[in-house]
């Protein structure tokens, strides 16, 4: 990882005739030189993906203590498996084959606030399973927070790039029928209860109020799936074309990035199509005084593993 830059600012006032210090004095510049120094400087995209292409370097190296280093103690990893925590998380990395070819593209950076930021892109390559290597291709996403002056990832989740054509665009309103739903919807007031946020969102989708369920995004928010990354605007034009009104959301999960900022993780539920289970995250942040929902990614659940033939199990 690169060395975390230090933000040192020093205000030094001089005159011809300045007393010297008292204990006082001296304690309270010390003070905020210290805070300084724990202060980091702001993450760019540069920064950002130089330090996540470390980081799968050390997955490569299969330098778990670099590895475990780059994570905040809180830290969730989001898959096709589920949610796990970081003694998990290290301990997958250690169970899994040699990966190689690592090849980055697409990187999207977005800022949550001035501690926190979230950086996507698509990583391919090649990994070793069972005495094979398999080609891979996800899209992935990481949540980055600055924790007592360093920067380290809260949040990581990915999911495989889908080959499937995209969705049929969404059919028009036939003439003469009654308007939408959203024409008469009330809004939800959004706060730093991310999990209320997260189902008041969800309730526009299941009621088809296109209007609410954009009004609950941030003007910069980016959404991650298996079809690739959306702006607002996309997201919006999406969600449209898909059935939410027999889903459910379950085993809710919540971690807390700072005062103004929050991701939420859970378990969707659709009914009778195919797949019929999700994991999802957003992060939810409080700009100017009103929270909104900046980033999202949807996963697939992974299909279960194949059960291995009586030749591997002898």
């Amino acid at each position: 990882m690169n060395k975390t830059l230090l933000l040192i600012l020093t205000a030094l006032i001089l005159g011809a005739c300045a007393a010297p210090p008292t204990n006082k004095e001296a304690t309270t510049t010390a003070n905020t030189n210290k805070a300084a120094e724990t202060k980091a400087a702001p993450l760019t995209e540069a920064d950002a993906s130089a330090r996540e292409k470390e980081v799968w370097a050390t997955f490569e190296k299969k330098d778990i203590a670099a590895f475990s280093a780059n994570l905040t103690p809180d830290f969730i990893y989001v898959s096709g498996d589920g949610v796990s925590d970081k003694a998990a998380t290290v301990k997958g990395i250690s169970d899994m084959g040699a990966m190689s070819n690592l090849a980055f593209s697409d990187w999207k950076f977005l800022s949550v606030d001035k501690d926190a930021a979230v950086l996507v892109y698509t990583v391919k390559g090649n990994s070793a399973m069972s005495g094979q290597t398999h080609p891979f291709s996800i899209h992935a996403s990481t949540l980055y927070v600055n924790r007592d002056g360093k920067w380290q990832a809260l949040y990581h989740q990915d999911c495989e790039v889908s080959t499937a054509p995209p969705p049929p665009p969404a059919k028009a309103a036939t003439p003469g029928t009654s308007p939408t739903p959203a024409a008469s919807a009330t809004p939800a007031t959004m706060s730093s209860d991310v999990v209320a946020n997260e189902k008041a969102v969800w309730a526009a989708l299941m009621g088809k109020h296109w209007d609410l369920f954009e009004g609950y995004l941030a003007t910069d928010a980016l959404e991650v799936e298996t079809n690739g990354v959306m702006d607002r605007a996309a997201s919006v034009k999406g969600v449209q074309s898909f059935d939410f009104s027999k889903s459910s959301l379950s085993d809710w999960k919540t971690v807390k990035i700072d005062d103004d900022a929050a991701v939420v993780t859970y378990v969707a539920h659709f009914p009778g199509q195919k797949p019929d289970t999700e994991y999802h995250s957003t992060v939810w942040a409080n700009r100017n005084g009103k929270w909104s929902a900046v980033f999202h990614h949807g996963t697939p659940k992974a299909a279960p593993a194949p059960a291995p033939t009586k030749s591997a199990q002898k």
